[in-house]
């Protein structure tokens, strides 16, 4: 059965499933409620400020004490499922005290179900107009509830709404979802940082700071935003947020600064790793063993192995002049890289790392600081440097250090199930698929349980090598296994594999089965189904999948989602269509990048509509980086073109006689040092502008149009290296659009 078939008759998002609900915004709600008096407890308050205009909650049944008691007394003695069974049996709606209980003890479970429960309760407040029922710790903890359960913008949208209607959610609910946030992909870091800013501007507004006391950031809040600044590679707001600290009384302590080591990680700062370390034992903080992971991953990030070795081997001899060590590191990679350095470094942003490592702006003569105590390499620290092996390709070092692993007298340095997986992956890269299948094996032998990442590394492996017959074997064996079951990445694999040999059905099937068993589609599995409908040259089903995702509260659409909405259709060379989506991209807060544009590029080559070409390229000017004066004219984000788009682009121009524009872009292209095809424009010029010729009874007006375009026919010929008495002397363009001439 084909595509097409199924989609004319059926609904290709039909599931047994419900369709996922939307998350509540309590603003909605609480805006057209009565306020609520503060209680008399203040770390249990629900809002910041009490009024004299007090109005009960209006509930679509008399509360009475006397039938809220029973479940009250389950709540108390902790009998969580005998009092969610007397809520659901119950006629009327409990009170207020009962329902935060409820949510709060719901919360507090941690599992699928008992969220499920939790959130079934604020749809019902909602629905009611009573969410101001509902306490600030039963909000909060259902806001971490629902950030460990890996739905973080319901997380968000809770804090928030607490913040918008008054309510101080305790600096352990909001800081677990900054935290959440901080390392989410995407715009998580951003969001994450946002968000603590909002928090922290509410607090700055109390008059008296005792009313916030809950809410106030401590170290771990001040710890989960700075992560998020050095996720983003944010050196200001980093520091911005740094010097905050003792505005709240929080201390900076080993994991600041292990973050400090991310984020001169992420700014390719290599020569500042050492200093960082120096703080820490300057200030009297001991290193945990996490910072020394946090280096080894640091100059496996650099490709600095060498360094990671000797890091290594200098904590297996019990050594504890790490520092010097590193800074000897330090010296000889600037002795090689003294000039290209040197240069780099006036262009980072100095003035903020002045300010956090005083170290590095004056040099210390005195001996490098010594460690407190020595430390010895453990599981996670052999594994990192074996990614680095991996990222390199050194499979064969990878397998040698699992062996030198296995029979280390350390328990603590033997191979857990995240070390045989690296084994797996670095087989993987290679293509080593058999290998990778008997580790695996041997896991199950040695006692090591594989886990769902190690499937996946397998099924991507298979899918890469075009093995997918026997990637669906593998999602089978994690089904009828039980133990380990398929999530939303594996299905994504397995969807992209089904794509890589054409079988769009097939990814539609799996699509609609992980639905079916109840996993959420993530960004990744609405556009890669796209992308499947898009090689298949049906967009109308790219657009549905557009809209299902659109409707898809726990998902936002992004660029990518846009930019394979645009492809769909010009693959089909959907000209109009797709300036119509361009726009309403444009509409929602997204600018074209280069695949945006090449998608274009390639629909107007399909439809050939050379004059759309023209238009294209003047848009993509004004937004090369830096722009022809050095100013960009468009307020649209600065542009780096790839091949692909000048490529598609110059052809369309020698195609359709436009050599001027041609010129334009081919000097475009050298100067961004892409290598124009001049093999490929000749073969265009030679096959269809080889009678070129002018009438001597055209008009005079028309003569001198003719004769401009024959300079500019001459120049691209001169560019082509062809001679110029290649041809006649009598030219006319042709076939050419007049309506299009230059």
């Amino acid at each position: 059965m084909t595509t097409s078939t199924i989609t004319a008759s059926t609904n290709p998002f039909q599931s047994k499933t419900p369709k996922p609900t939307t998350p509540f915004h309590y603003h909605q709600y609480l805006s057209s409620s009565s306020p609520l008096t503060t209680t008399t407890n203040p770390k249990h308050s629900l809002r910041a400020q009490s009024t004299n205009n007090h109005i009960e909650p209006n509930l679509t049944t008399p509360t009475i004490p006397n039938v809220d008691q029973p479940l009250l007394t389950l709540l108390k003695q902790r009998k969580t499922e005998e009092a969610w069974l007397t809520y659901t049996q119950s006629l009327h709606l409990p009170n207020p005290t009962c329902l935060s209980r409820l949510v709060s003890q719901l919360s507090y479970q941690n599992t699928k179900q008992s969220l499920t429960r939790a959130q079934s309760i604020l749809r019902r407040l909602r629905e009611l107009r009573q969410l101001h029922c509902l306490d600030a710790n039963s909000l909060g903890l259902l806001a971490v509830s629902a950030a460990k359960a890996g739905h973080t913008l319901y997380a968000v949208s809770i804090i928030k709404s607490m913040l918008k209607s008054g309510y101080l959610p305790h600096v352990k609910a909001w800081s677990a979802v900054v935290s959440r946030l901080a390392a989410s992909a995407d715009d998580g870091p951003t969001e994450a940082h946002k968000l603590f800013m909002s928090v922290t501007r509410r607090i700055r507004r109390f008059a008296d700071p005792g009313l916030a006391t809950d809410m106030r950031p401590d170290t771990a809040a001040y710890n989960a935003v700075l992560n998020a600044c050095a996720n983003l590679g944010d050196t200001r707001k980093f520091v911005q947020v740094f010097d905050e600290m003792p505005e709240f009384g929080a201390k900076p302590d080993v994991l600041t600064y292990n973050i400090l080591i991310k984020l001169c990680a992420r700014v390719d700062r290599r020569d500042l790793l050492v200093f960082v370390l120096e703080k820490i034992i300057d200030e009297g903080i001991v290193p945990c063993v996490t910072t020394l992971h946090s280096l080894v991953a640091a100059y496996v990030g650099f490709n600095d192995l060498e360094t990671a070795e000797k890091l290594i081997q200098a904590m297996r001899e019990g050594r504890r002049d790490i520092c010097k060590i590193l800074r000897d590191s330090n010296y000889h990679s600037d002795m090689e890289d003294s000039d290209s350095d040197s240069e780099y470094r006036t262009s980072v942003d100095e003035e903020v790392f002045k300010k956090l490592l005083p170290k590095y702006v004056i040099p210390n003569d005195n001996d490098p600081p010594m460690f407190p105590k020595s430390y010895s390499p453990d599981t996670r620290m052999y594994t990192i440097l074996m990614k680095g092996y991996m990222k390199v390709g050194r499979a064969s070092d990878v397998v040698r250090m699992l062996e030198a692993m296995r029979h280390e007298s350390d328990v603590a340095s033997h191979p857990d199930h995240v070390t045989y997986t690296t084994v797996v992956s670095a087989l993987v890269k290679v293509g080593s698929m058999e290998r990778a299948r008997q580790v695996l094996a041997e896991m199950a032998r040695v006692g090591v349980s594989a886990n769902r990442v190690t499937y996946n590394v397998l099924l991507k492996g298979y899918c890469q090598q075009l093995q997918v017959d026997k990637a669906k074997e593998l999602i089978n064996e994690m089904l009828n296994n039980g133990e380990i079951e398929p999530d939303v990445i594996s299905y994504n694999i397995i969807i992209d594999g089904c794509i890589l040999i054409d079988d769009s059905t097939g990814a539609l099937a799996y699509f609609n089965e992980m639905r079916v068993r109840g996993i959420a589609p993530s960004k990744v599995s609405y556009t890669t189904l796209m992308k499947a409908f898009a090689l298949a040259g049906q967009p109308k089903l790219v657009q549905k999948v557009f809209d299902e995702m659109e409707k898809d509260s726990r998902v936002k659409v992004d660029l990518v989602a846009w930019n394979m909405l645009v492809e769909g259709y010009c693959r089909k060379g959907l000209i109009e269509e797709t300036k119509r989506i361009v726009e309403k991209m444009r509409d929602n807060g997204f600018y074209p990048d280069v695949a945006t544009y090449g998608s274009l590029a390639n629909g107007i080559a399909l439809a050939r509509k050379p004059g759309e070409a023209l238009i294209l390229w003047s848009e993509i000017k004004e937004r090369l980086e830096g722009g022809e004066k050095g100013e960009i004219s468009s307020p649209s984000p600065p542009l780096k073109p790839d091949e692909g788009l000048l490529d598609t682009l110059a052809e369309v121009c020698v195609r359709a006689a436009f050599f001027k524009k041609a010129l334009e872009i081919v000097v475009c292209m050298e100067e961004y040092g892409i290598s124009p095809k001049k093999i490929k424009y000749t073969r265009i010029y030679v096959e269809m502008h080889s009678k070129m010729f002018t009438s001597k009874h055209a008009s005079r007006a028309r003569q001198e149009r003719r004769s401009e375009r024959k300079r500019a026919a001459e120049a691209f010929k001169f560019w082509l290296g062809l001679p110029n008495s290649y041809y006649g002397s009598e030219w006319r363009l042709e076939p050419v659009n007049e309506d299009l001439a230059l």
